[in-house]
């Protein structure tokens, strides 16, 4: 054997394991399952359920309204005649009043309480204010007043022409708002917003009452527009809200998603990802035309923007995307409810479905705002 080369060293014998060699890697913990738990698949069905519903309850509602406004008046027509005169026309005194008179007047109180269900939704998602409605912009004075300009200085006396008016009107309302809340640090906030509303509101309210307690005739004839009716609304008048009711219902879904992370407060919406005031500005808008045009068409209606979002939330939570689907139903049937009762209430006369909004949705909010502490309770 060459001296040289050295014996293989047999390798040492198994130990315990020295202070300074690596310690043995731990085996890898399974990997947390992202599913959800057990419990929370039935409880969403369960709450999707409910609110399925609640919506089925109330397009059951509003189509029990629906025909009431038909049937219910100063001369109360048999559920049949109604029918027949829906589907087979006829030339019958009962047939002419149907539909000549109140399908309008219906399709006209559809479309004013969908729009003012769902302006009020959004009105109080982009303010965080939940005693807001739909006027808190400006909206309903601004139309007040391109209502009197149009009969003060254009002459106007057609509802059809005030349309238009007041729609213009309530959209400058809302610019001038938007320009007074934005100036300055901070930008259109939920304060400023409603600060600068209530501010141009009484503006407007000032000068409208200037114009029509120095002009009589105007105010003969603004009287009739601003107690807030359905009556005498034709179908040209409900053709005229279409567009503008679905140009505001695409606004105010666009941005559900934006509403609910707004209620989380600005600084957590903006860690979401979300625009605050990309959101803010688009649903003002819908708000803006839904408002607009529905009080241009009928008058100031009190309270179906304040209480009906209020009711859609207790029943099916606080999803916008629910909420504003909810208030669309609940709007139109308070409205067509309310107008049903105030024709029959004290005939031949008419009590003005503006009037009757407010004594039948007060008890209605106090008892939803008494459950809802109880339950808080």
């Amino acid at each position: 054997m060459d001296p040289t080369t050295a014996a293989p060293v047999p390798p040492p014998a198994p130990g315990p394991p020295s202070a300074t060699s690596p310690a043995p890697a731990p085996s890898p913990s399974p990997a947390p399952s992202s599913a959800p738990a057990p419990s929370s698949a039935p409880g969403r069905r369960r709450l999707l359920r409910r609110r399925v519903l609640w919506l089925a309850a109330a397009l059951t509602v509003l189509v029990v309204a629906v025909l009431l406004s038909l049937a219910v008046g100063s001369r109360t027509i048999p559920f049949g005649e109604t029918v027949s005169a829906l589907l087979h026309g006829g030339d019958s005194t009962d047939a002419v009043v149907v539909r000549e008179l109140r399908v309008p007047r219906t399709v006209v109180g559809l479309a004013v309480g969908a729009a003012l269900g769902l302006a009020g939704t959004v009105m109080q998602g982009i303010t965080r204010n939940p005693i807001a409605d739909p006027g808190i912009l400006g909206v309903s004075q601004g139309a007040a007043a391109g209502v009197v300009l149009a009969i003060s200085a254009f002459g106007v006396g057609s509802l059809t022409g005030y349309v238009w008016f007041g729609f213009v009107g309530a959209a400058l309302a809302t610019v001038l708002v938007y320009a007074l809340a934005g100036h300055g640090r901070g930008g259109a906030t939920p304060i400023r917003l409603a600060l600068a509303g209530a501010a141009m509101s009484a503006f407007i309210a000032s000068l409208n009452s200037l114009v029509l307690t120095t002009d009589a005739a105007t105010m003969d004839r603004f009287r009739f527009w601003q107690v807030g009716s359905l009556s005498g609304r034709s179908a040209d008048v409900a053709w005229q809200l279409m567009p503008f009711l679905a140009a505001g219902t695409v606004l105010v879904f666009t941005v559900a998603r934006g509403l609910d992370a707004l209620a989380l407060g600005d600084d957590t919406a903006k860690g979401l990802g979300a625009r605050t005031g990309l959101v803010r500005l688009v649903g003002a808008l819908g708000a803006t035309v839904l408002t607009g045009s529905a009080v241009a068409a009928a008058g100031p209606i009190a309270f179906v923007g304040l209480a009906v979002p209020h009711a859609a939330r207790a029943l099916v939570g606080a999803d916008h995307r629910w909420v504003l689907t909810l208030s669309a139903l609940l709007g139109p049937a308070l409205l067509l409810l309310a107008d049903a009762l105030g024709r029959v209430l004290f005939p031949p006369s008419e009590v003005p479905a503006g009037v009757m909004t407010a004594l039948v949705g007060v008890p209605v909010l106090v008892a939803l705002v008494r459950r809802r502490t109880v339950v808080a309770a």
